[in-house]
């Protein structure tokens, strides 16, 4: 166990929210029998039904009539289960939710039915996968596990010309060279790879609330490298609702839910290690923390 710090303050007001992500192997088929719907089928491969097209354009381009992107894409880490839901209903029309994903090579991606917006189907453009015939029944799902690193567009075919689409990308997540900090960072969207050296001074600063993860659901720099004896301190924005420091397993971080701009909290390091940490209701969405102490 660490030892507690030599100095903390927190200022705050209190709040709450929460989100999770779940997934399944290659198969498509629809809901429980009980709840009125079929049974879901397996299959060892997708289907080839699809025909691949050229796609010269690049993918920020072709994205850019797609039904609910916001130019950025949900980052899934190592051993997750990311599940896109089919026929979300958004202020332009029918879309995939998330539009756009990024996961490691071997990952399983499931795609969930809402049951909104009636015939649907899941098709990528390059061929790779395919859930057959369109369905318009929620509960019905499709699953395919992506091998090899690429970047594979999808539509849902009778709603393409509507902005009905998507897109996979498939690659390594970050390297920092610090494992528990790659592991631990690999699901949040703003860190690169980069850990922010604050070696040379006794005070170092993390925004709360900062762009990232689908929103303002981020902490800014992800990754931090201190010296034994320096201080970190954390500055709420005020955005994305309520967000609190958590550290992961039996570290020393611990504070209430702040909503507050211009709250903060304050954390003096005394021992070298690896400190990760959290807001624990956004924890799933991303917002994920890393303090290296040399």
């Amino acid at each position: 166990m660490r030892p507690p710090s030599t100095r903390r303050q927190f200022l705050a007001s209190t709040g709450l929210t929460a989100l999770a992500v779940t997934a399944g192997c290659v198969s498509s088929g629809s809901s429980d029998p009980a709840t009125g719907g079929g049974t879901e089928t397996e299959t060892a491969t997708a289907t080839d039904t699809a025909t691949p097209e050229s796609t010269p354009e690049s993918l920020e381009a072709w994205l850019d009539d797609a039904n609910g992107y916001d130019g950025e894409a949900r980052r899934f880490g190592p051993e997750s289960r990311p599940t896109v839901m089919v026929g979300e209903e958004t202020d332009g029309g029918l879309a995939f939710d998330p539009p756009v994903i990024e996961v490691p090579p071997m990952t399983l991606v499931r795609w969930d039915w809402t049951g909104h917006g009636g015939q649907q189907n899941v098709v990528a453009l390059d061929g790779t996968f395919d859930s057959g015939r369109t369905n318009a029944q929620s509960g019905t799902g499709y699953r395919y596990f992506f091998e090899e690193t690429g970047e594979h567009r999808y539509v849902s075919e009778p709603h393409r010309d509507g902005g009905m689409k998507g897109a996979v990308i498939v690659k390594e997540p970050p390297s920092s060279g610090n494992s528990a900090v790659d592991e631990w960072l690999a699901a949040a969207s703003n860190f690169d790879g980069t850990i922010a050296d604050r070696t040379d001074t006794d005070t170092a600063t993390v925004t709360v609330g900062a762009e990232g993860n689908g929103g303002r659901f981020a902490f800014d720099p992800p990754a931090l490298r201190i010296s034994t004896g320096a201080t970190v301190r954390w500055d709420w924005t005020g955005d994305g609702g309520p967000h609190n420091i958590v550290s992961r397993g039996d570290g020393p971080l611990d504070t209430e839910l702040v909503v507050d701009e211009g709250s903060a909290y304050e954390h003096t390091f005394e021992e070298t290690g690896t400190y990760l940490y959290s807001c624990k209701p956004h924890e799933s969405l991303g917002m994920r923390g890393a303090i290296v102490v040399e």
